[in-house]
């Protein structure tokens, strides 16, 4: 995560730049020909400057150590920058939807050849942004958010393209609306996973693990007589968190201590798990399930 981080400063300052100047570029290109595909992609353009700004920080703040105050570190500012981009970015969608069935049920003229060659400007420069953060986006949500936002643009730009294209020949204005709508919904269809995943993070919701064969396995460990009151929730994307209580035989603490040993390596190993915290128990919760309510869960 670090050294992605790292390489990302460069490339965050250079994404920024290039959508900066496919804003002013599409602004002034929508208002001369009319199109609205072009201002729409203008407005996401400069949406995605303050997101690339906003990815960048939270990027910078997910690598602080962790602290009397923030036990578990700032990876969450990174998930935090993940939710507020996929929500714009759907927010954003939605309005252009809106808007270009206004302009099909009232066509207005456009300009095919200014359309179009901004649209190329657009398209080569959002696809040199989405190039640019792409080794970033594998492993890091808040970076793919990002990507998405710049990768949605760029898909916009060639649809852009598409429609001016028409326009120049046949003149069918109504293709500008269109265009936007089959472009936002494609944003939409891509940032909904991304804020999903955002969503759930954030509510603590269990990672995607096999609890019963977790179950399963750790009553494989000799002395392990009962696994209840599991708790799993994840930090970021990659760091899952899992605590258990577990009951054993009646024994000294030292002979204990290797049999965490042994459950934590298991989790590590084969679910993937990255912090571990066990409690040993002798009677209580004997006969629990895995997901027992107790009350200091209310």
């Amino acid at each position: 995560m670090y050294k992605n981080s790292r390489m990302s400063g460069l490339r965050f300052l250079l994404v920024t730049v290039l959508n900066a100047l496919i804003t002013v570029v599409e602004l002034i290109g929508g208002l001369l020909s009319g199109s609205l595909a072009l201002l729409s992609d203008a407005f996401h353009n400069l949406g995605d400057s303050a997101s690339v700004v906003l990815a960048y920080v939270a990027s910078r703040i997910g690598l602080k150590n962790s602290n009397t105050s923030k036990t578990f570190g700032y990876r969450r500012a990174e998930i935090i920058s993940a939710f507020v981009n996929s929500v714009f970015l759907i927010v954003v969608s939605v309005f252009l939807i809106i808007e270009s069935a206004r302009r099909i049920l009232n066509p207005e003229p456009v300009n095919g050849g200014i359309m179009l060659i901004v649209a190329i400007v657009g398209t080569l420069a959002n696809f040199v942004s989405a190039l640019l953060l792409s080794r970033g986006a594998k492993n890091n949500l808040n970076i793919k958010a990002t990507y998405l936002h710049i990768l949605s643009d760029a898909m916009s730009s060639f649809g852009i393209i598409i429609g001016a294209i028409i326009i120049q020949i046949w003149h069918i204005s109504i293709v500008d609306p269109i265009v936007t709508i089959l472009v936002s919904g494609y944003i939409m269809w891509e940032t909904w996973p991304v804020l999903k995943e955002a969503i759930n993070i954030l509510m603590q919701a269990a990672p995607n693990l096999d609890f019963e064969a977790m179950k399963h396995d750790m009553l494989k460990e000799p002395g392990v007589v009962n696994v209840h009151h599991i708790h799993a929730w994840q930090i970021d994307e990659n760091r899952i968190m899992f605590s258990a209580h577990i009951n054993l035989n009646d024994q000294l603490l030292s002979d204990v201590e290797p049999i965490y040993r042994h459950l934590e390596n298991l989790l590590q190993k084969k679910y993937h798990v990255d912090h571990v915290t066990l409690q040993a128990e002798v009677f209580r919760g004997k006969s629990n399930e895995l997901f027992t309510r107790d009350r200091h869960d209310i």
